[in-house]
């Protein structure tokens, strides 16, 4: 395989099975598509956003050696494609658990999960007021997951964080790729310098915050839809 097309490769492998798969009769995951795919957008926005701006500011950068060099928003296409990929692929697993998982294990300690989380995030943007992409992804961090328990009162919050520490796993499969080649590298000025393998510690957080953004808006939008159809 030529490496110019290793981003891309991981792009595809990382949705390919889940795609397949969305067509499962227990799971029927391509219900759920008009809900997601207007959530994937919205938030794939910002995230890209976020990205051309840490990008240009050098928070971090692109090995050429990996990409195809065809790039939108002065991203690669391969970065871009990351935030439909990668989101299709939590949430699919957050359904997954949904559907294979009757009871919500953690319904009752959600709340103090997310109050945890959010003191977590508060000591390290303390400790860390001056590292660019820690001190966006512990705020954001904090906001979603406050806005998430307290606000929108999101019924399925245990559920998310169940969902959520098991896309961990192929998340920082795919992450530890990226990062050990290197195809994306990280400049250590703007993070804690604190690695998993070589994945910085704060992508555990950015993930939350991808995955969690998107299925509060697809829940908005399933929400908004069953009025309309009830009314």
């Amino acid at each position: 395989m030529n490496s110019h097309y290793t981003y891309l490769f991981l792009d595809v492998l990382s949705v390919a099975f889940p795609f397949l798969l969305s067509f499962d009769k227990k799971v029927a995951f391509y219900k759920m598509w008009r809900y997601l795919f207007p959530a994937m957008f919205i938030v794939g926005l910002f995230f890209i956003a976020w990205d051309v701006l840490f990008t240009a500011k050098g928070v971090w950068g692109f090995n050429p050696l990996y990409i195809t060099g065809i790039h939108i928003f002065n991203l690669p296409i391969e970065e871009v494609l990351f935030f439909v990929c990668v989101p299709y692929s939590c949430v699919f697993i957050y359904e997954v658990c949904n559907a294979y998982i009757k009871r919500d294990l953690i319904r009752t300690n959600a709340k103090y999960i997310s109050i945890i989380v959010s003191l977590i995030c508060l000591v390290i943007c303390v400790l860390f007021y001056d590292k660019t992409y820690t001190i966006v992804n512990v705020g954001i961090s904090i906001l979603l997951v406050l806005f998430a328990t307290f606000m929108y009162r999101f019924k399925n919050l245990g559920r998310f964080y169940v969902a959520y520490v098991v896309s961990l796993i192929p998340f920082l499969i795919c992450n530890g790729i990226l990062t050990a080649l290197p195809i994306v590298t990280y400049n250590n000025d703007e993070n804690m310098a604190l690695r998993i393998y070589t994945i910085p510690l704060e992508d555990t957080l950015y993930c939350l915050n991808l995955l969690l953004s998107t299925i509060l808006l697809m829940d908005y939008f399933k929400q908004q839809h069953l009025k309309k159809i009830t009314q």
